[in-house]
């Protein structure tokens, strides 16, 4: 299994209304170090209507302002219709919504 591939079925395994960080899915792939690598194989997300990739966020719970997949605003809206709720400041509460 490639390490793209490990990061897809980790991804996979985000439940609904919930959000891992670019860390948390390359420490589950094997590497704390790979967080950049988990952001260009999600932005390369061969399947993102079974690979949610709009369930990973950065270290501070935001979203990504280049979303491949309709930009930030996109990824927001993914988000908030799984019941996800934004801090005035734009950030994800990631005691309540990460995994």
């Amino acid at each position: 299994m490639t390490v793209f591939e490990r990061i897809y079925e980790l991804v996979k395994t985000i439940p609904k209304g919930r959000v891992a960080t670019y860390g948390q899915v390359a420490l589950f792939a094997g590497n704390p170090r790979w967080a950049r690598v988990v952001g260009y194989a999600l932005h390369n997300n061969p399947s993102p209507e079974t690979i949610p990739c709009h369930r990973v966020v950065n270290r501070e719970g935001r979203v990504a302002d280049a979303f491949v997949f309709g930009g930030g605003n996109a990824q927001r809206s993914l988000l908030e219709k799984e019941g996800i709720v934004f801090e005035a400041d734009g950030r994800i509460d990631l005691k309540k919504y990460g995994i």
